[in-house]
């Protein structure tokens, strides 16, 4: 079964992590919120929510690391040198790295946007000084980058994520209504 840690820093957004979380275990994939310092973790709308785990060092074992977005989450997990560390190792083993909002900043710090196409939110292509391409795409997967634009972009972007796992998305997209709410375009 693969692996996907969830990075939670303390103003992440809450609707982007719990979403990639609940998408990815309906996935069967095994999916921990993981948090840089305490096990409960403050989101940016003040929901606090209990850590699976803490950041180590088991986790270079994973198969994904998942950044959400959120302020001044995106700032907490970009100075954190842990979380760089962790995403250069990932990325240099070739293992998904992928981030969503304001977050591909913290891709930036690590290095792993050089060369790669890649989204974030609106204004981020200014703040990101990466030798990449930004895309205004919903959501860009370039190898085993995954980014996405914002908070309305995280069903896609987690959905990208199950199929970049090799589970088969469309059942559940159909369980959660998705085709019905978003037409089917997508």
């Amino acid at each position: 079964m693969s692996k996907v840690a969830l990075m939670l820093a303390e103003g992440f957004e809450e609707g982007e992590a719990l979403t990639i979380a609940d998408i990815l275990r309906r996935g069967q994939i095994d999916c921990h919120m993981v948090s840089i310092n305490e096990e409960v973790v403050k989101g940016a709308h003040d929901i606090h929510v209990k850590s699976d785990r803490l950041i180590n060092d088991d986790l270079k074992e994973y198969d994904m690391i998942v950044l959400p977005g959120g302020l001044p989450g995106e700032a907490n997990l970009r100075g954190d040198e842990r979380v760089i560390s962790l995403i250069k190792e990932m990325n240099d083993n070739n293992k998904f790295v992928c981030a969503m909002c304001a977050a591909p900043i913290a891709l930036d710090k690590a290095g792993v946007l050089e060369n790669k196409n890649f989204t974030a939110y609106v204004g981020y292509d200014e703040k990101i000084n990466a030798n990449g391409t930004f895309k205004e795409d919903i959501v860009v997967r370039d190898g085993n980058l995954i980014t996405s634009r914002g908070p309305a972009t995280v069903y896609d972007f987690a959905y990208e994520l199950l199929e970049a796992l090799g589970v088969d998305s469309e059942p559940i997209k159909k369980r959660m209504l998705y085709d019905l709410v978003f037409g089917g375009n997508r």
